[in-house]
């Protein structure tokens, strides 16, 4: 029946019997419905369209290693001497580029092409970036160069595929290498992207004067730079420090008629910020509002951030109530600035609160954040609050870090609790937490202040200690107080 279809231009209709067929027998059964097809062909010319079609229908119900053997039939049996299946592998590989890994995808793709099927650079340029994002940069570059072994020439979309991808990988030197490929062989010249690119690379690299030694470059070729080229370009320049140079950048964009996006405005504000110019980096909000645009979880985070670390508490928090009240969710991100800048101003109770609130959203505090509270009630001498956040964290199934046990020893050591502190010390070696410097540098400056220094001679050869510089100035420093103390008296 699907044979008679098929020579009566029913193509949908023998395709949907097929996929019947396919559903019925179930996976495996490849073997079968082939030779099914072969033994009833008879005087039918259309078998190769039947073949495409068995196929499709194992694609479309899901199993691929049977639409991969019915090739593989075809092949073995010699059938392919009249007709490769071009539609049926087309439309396999189409499904495995959605469902596949990227290898399974490239092996098959390998295979059909040797099976007689066309090979197009589009395809390449699709298994290349998807080689790229998952950071698989040397299988990528293997892509590329199976283009001209199929005879093809590379397009200026494979060449920046892969730049992209040695750039996003830190591989520069390999980009710049494509970029002069293209120059000298003809086959195609660097665009806007090309360059917008490596200008991208080069400034996460901190190599802000060779991206613009680029960028003018560029514009000497006459290509018009858009809003990606120069957002990196005021991305590097912030983060090097030169915001006066972001904004220069800034208004030549508005001078060539690019209109900032969000992401530009978020780069601009967190430069700002970054070098402590708030009433600067609170105008481009306005102009971001003017504009339609709607300050997002980083806009509110990065000039939450800015503000706590210029002491501005009250702007900070106003901020949050801002956040709320555009129904802007706080996110990890968001929390941990909040928690930390409250850190820093000593409103630990605060801080704590929050970190709950945290915890209630269904969002884990890591380490560091615990951390910070804990630190900053041991300081205050509230080492019960310490003790049963470290107990917490140890519940969730966590392993408190050293930082975390230095804070609670710091704790001990101020309140004289020595032997408290030995125990903590005790804990954390059964734990498996190797001491640090710094730990041994906070029990060394407790025995000096509150007990006896042959303690941490003691503890020193016990624990196989190697005394720092810091250990020996506290250790002097502590003995010429005790000295003059004895003198006065």
């Amino acid at each position: 029946m699907a044979h008679f279809l098929r020579a009566h231009h029913m193509g949908p209709q023998a395709l949907f019997l097929l996929r019947f067929l396919v559903s019925f027998k179930g996976k495996h059964s490849a073997p079968a419905l082939f030779a099914a097809i072969e033994e009833t062909r008879g005087r039918y010319h259309y078998a190769h369209h039947l073949f495409d079609d068995l196929i499709i229908a194992y694609t479309d119900c899901g199993f691929i290693s049977d639409a991969i053997q019915c090739l593989r039939l075809l092949v073995r049996k010699g059938s392919l001497d009249y007709h490769a299946p071009s539609r049926g592998c087309g439309y396999l590989f189409e499904k495995m580029m959605k469902f596949s890994s990227s290898w399974a995808v490239w092996l098959f793709y390998l295979e059909i092409l040797d099976c007689g099927y066309p090979p197009y650079v589009y395809n390449f340029n699709v298994l290349m970036h998807r080689f790229c994002r998952e950071g698989k940069i040397n299988d990528a570059q293997m892509v590329f160069d199976e283009i001209t072994k199929r005879g093809l020439r590379p397009s200026v979309v494979s060449f920046n595929t892969l730049i992209n991808g040695y750039c996003k990988s830190g591989n520069l030197e390999e980009g710049f290498r494509l970029k002069r490929i293209m120059e000298r062989s003809g086959m195609c010249t660097p665009d806007v992207f090309t360059y917008s690119v490596l200008i991208s690379g080069l400034c996460k690299e901190c190599k802000v004067d060779d991206a613009h030694k680029l960028f003018d470059e560029m514009c000497e070729r006459d290509l018009v730079p858009n809003d990606f080229t120069f957002t990196a370009l005021i991305d590097g320049q912030c983060k090097n420090g030169r915001v006066y140079m972001a904004m220069e950048m800034y208004q030549m964009m508005l001078r060539k008629g690019i209109k900032p996006d969000l992401v530009m405005y978020n780069t601009l504000i967190n430069g700002l910020c970054k070098v402590g110019n708030l009433s600067e980096a609170r105008k481009f909000v306005d102009e971001m509002r003017m504009r339609g645009l709607k300050p997002d979880k980083i806009t509110y985070t990065t000039l939450i951030d800015g503000c706590f670390k210029e002491g501005d508490l009250e702007s900070a928090m106003e901020l949050r109530k801002g956040m709320i009240k555009e129904g802007i969710e706080l996110d990890i991100v968001a929390f941990t600035a909040l928690i930390s800048g409250l850190c820093r101003e000593g409103r630990i109770v605060d801080a704590e609160r929050t970190m709950r609130e945290m915890l209630s959203a269904g969002m884990k505090p890591d380490d560091a954040t615990y951390t910070m509270v804990i630190d900053g009630f041991c300081k205050l001498g509230d080492l019960k609050m310490g003790f049963k956040l470290l107990r917490e964290i140890q519940r969730d199934g966590c392993m408190p870090n050293v930082a975390t046990y230095n804070a609670l020893m710091n704790g001990l050591c101020k309140k004289g609790q020595m032997k408290n502190a030995n125990m903590l010390l005790d804990a954390m070696l059964n734990l498996g937490v190797a001491p640090d410097d710094i730990t041994y540098n906070i029990l060394l400056e407790g025995h000096c202040m509150h007990g006896n220094p042959e303690d941490f001679h003691k503890l020193r050869s016990e624990k196989g200690l190697v005394s720092d510089y810091a250990s020996y100035a506290s250790l002097v420093g502590k003995s010429i107080k005790s000295s003059k103390d004895q003198e006065k008296r």
